[in-house]
């Protein structure tokens, strides 16, 4: 084999620096990624939370709108 020269050497440098800097770099970005993934998941299901308490409470207001028109028609009637 050949010696390694001064070049070979800090060019072998560089490129192990460039590999670990592009191994941090990846793992940054799928932990950002997975960060961003997790806080739009959440915030999706709050916006669902939020619309299943107001279609309840629509629910909730128009069946005891219904009661009273029901019981106001039963007392009329007798």
């Amino acid at each position: 084999m050949y010696p390694a020269s001064p070049e070979h050497t800090a060019r072998a440098r560089i490129f192990d620096q460039a590999r670990r800097d592009a191994r941090r770099l990846r793992r940054e970005a799928v932990d950002d990624f997975w960060r961003g993934a997790d806080a739009l998941w959440q915030r999706g299901l709050a916006g669902a939370q939020r619309q299943v308490q107001r279609g309840a409470a629509g629910l909730k207001a128009r069946l005891v709108r219904d009661s009273n028109r029901s019981d106001t028609l039963t007392t009329k009637r007798v």
